[in-house]
């Protein structure tokens, strides 16, 4: 019989309807939920009881925008190291962010099939990940980091897989080619550069990247592996068009325009917002050697970000919680809770990182509930987040139980 333990006395947040649950208990068998009831069931053979004594319990938090090998900002120095190196050093990463309540994450570009089998096996403990492989990337776009004068694609070492820097595809067939290779090595998801970016050196932010023929291929790609499509956009014009031809989420967005917004909606696309790397770039931009250009284009889009989120939830397009942070600049995970909090109540913020990831991701009923058959992934914390979310955004105060599929990761809660 699998092990069975049991959360009493819990206030379920019920993801779904945003409402809280009081009087529940929580049954837990193996790594799955068996049950959750407010009526008073009984439980026989429990291994363990965990006394939530009232308080809240969230499911496990999703972060749909991350990449947990970029223990650099500099990531084309990073694309140069081993890659057992650079997968040595995502371990702490990966360890950091359970430890925030982060019990799943959606990485955008970095990690491949070797990294999450180590997390499932237990030898690297982390999130559950999902990962895309590497970045489609049209020469000179956003994932192209080649500097200036450098012909052969073949620059940078990729010998493992380990993709931040961009598979590079140009016209239709080469696209498909590109997006199979990534179905070929285990993509959970698909990424496309649809536009222009900060960090990288020769494409304007409000540019588009990829012709329409050539995204619509990367869209029929990621669907004929019963996959779906993730785009890197910020301007209104690569918005649409990207999710026009089928992108299913659009990664950071922040200069969208209602009529955008109104397209997204139509056309059942996500927003994954990831504002709190905006504010540690501000902060960090110029002394960690941005050049003026890179600078101005953060300024742009870090100034558009919550008015971004005000436009999106105006027009009814679901907003899905991502952070996007590199290298030291991970431990500020959490502030992207307190920054929502400028454009979208507790309860919206909550969903965004439980039960809107999960429908993104097409894992509803797996994660992002706490709802018989889910994984027992879940969270009891202080206060009362659907009023206010600062315990997530202070995790090591304001977070008493980790577990991840039935599984303890940490327990404040016994200790007192």
């Amino acid at each position: 019989m699998s092990r069975r333990l049991l959360i009493d006395r819990a206030t379920v947040f019920d993801s779904a309807a945003g409402v809280l649950r009081p009087h529940c208990r929580i049954v837990i068998e193996g790594e799955r939920i068996a049950a959750v009831s407010d009526e008073p069931i009984q439980v026989d053979d429990v291994a363990q009881t965990f006394d939530a004594a009232g308080r809240v319990v969230l499911p496990g938090l999703i972060d749909a925008h991350v990449h947990v090998v970029a223990s650099s900002h500099d990531l084309s120095g990073l694309a140069l190291q081993p890659p057992s190196l650079v997968t040595a050093q995502s371990s702490s990463i990966l360890r950091d962010m359970l430890m925030r309540g982060f019990t799943t994450v959606r990485d955008a570009a970095g990690a491949d099939f070797g990294l999450q089998e180590a997390v499932a096996r237990g030898l690297f403990e982390g999130p559950r990940l999902f990962i895309a492989g590497f970045p489609v990337s049209q020469t000179g776009g956003h994932a192209d980091m080649r500097p200036k004068g450098v012909r052969q694609r073949e620059f940078f070492c990729s010998c493992a897989g380990l993709g931040l820097i961009g598979a590079i595809a140009d016209g239709v067939g080469e696209v498909r080619r590109a997006v199979r290779e990534q179905v070929r090595n285990g993509a959970n998801q698909i990424k496309i550069m649809a536009g222009g970016g900060i960090a990288s050196p020769s494409d304007p932010l409000e540019g588009t990247q990829f012709s329409v023929e050539e995204l619509r291929a990367a869209c029929e790609e990621a669907e004929a592996a019963n996959l779906y499509a993730m785009a890197h956009a910020y301007s209104p014009r690569a918005v649409t068009r990207a999710v026009q031809a089928g992108v299913r989420s659009i990664e950071h967005g922040n200069l969208i325009d209602e009529a955008t917004a109104r397209v997204m909606k139509a056309h059942g696309a996500y927003l994954v917002p990831t504002l709190a790397t905006y504010a540690a770039l501000a902060d960090e931009g110029q002394r960690l050697g941005w050049s003026a250009a890179m600078l101005d284009k953060l300024a742009q889009v870090h100034a558009h970000g919550v008015e971004s989120l005000r436009i999106a939830k105006a027009e009814g397009v679901p907003i899905v919680f991502g952070t996007d942070l590199l290298g030291h600049m991970h431990v500020r995970q959490p502030s992207e809770f307190t920054i929502r909090a400028a454009a979208l109540s507790p309860v919206e913020i909550l969903q965004g990182a439980t039960i809107e990831a999960a429908r993104l991701m097409r894992q509803e009923g797996q994660i992002g509930q706490l709802v018989p058959g889910a994984y027992a992934d879940l969270l009891i914390v202080d206060g009362d987040p659907t009023r206010d979310v600062s315990m997530l955004a202070e995790p090591a105060r304001g977070i008493r139980l980790i577990l991840q599929g039935g599984r303890v990761c940490r327990d404040r809660l016994t200790a007192g």
